[in-house]
């Protein structure tokens, strides 16, 4: 669990999350890609904040690289869910009309 400055200069603080969502990976034959990011050295954790507001943290496996937390708007939350295997939960099906067919 960390703490992220986000750009706004909120601190969020991951294990005061409500809710949290592992990305989904695929076997390419040698590695695991992460479906998030497309990377096997790139991966991201979708967060549902104590306030509620969505936000996503980035790591990356990379030498030298940060860990960041960015905020997500409930459409982008909604599409890193389905494209990560998720369901919605009920807070975000009123943007399902708008994200899939």
């Amino acid at each position: 669990m960390a703490r992220y400055r986000i750009d706004d200069t909120t601190i969020v603080d991951t294990k005061k999350a409500q809710d949290s969502w592992d990305e989904a990976t695929r076997w390419n034959g040698n590695n695991e890609i992460s479906k998030a990011t497309g990377s096997q050295w790139e991966h991201e954790t979708l967060y549902l904040s104590q306030k509620g507001r969505w936000y996503i943290v980035h790591t990356s496996q990379w030498q030298g690289s940060t860990p960041h937390a960015r905020w997500a708007t409930e459409e982008e939350a909604g599409l890193w869910l389905l494209q990560n295997n998720h369901d919605l939960p009920d807070s975000l099906e009123h943007v399902r009309d708008t994200i899939s067919e």
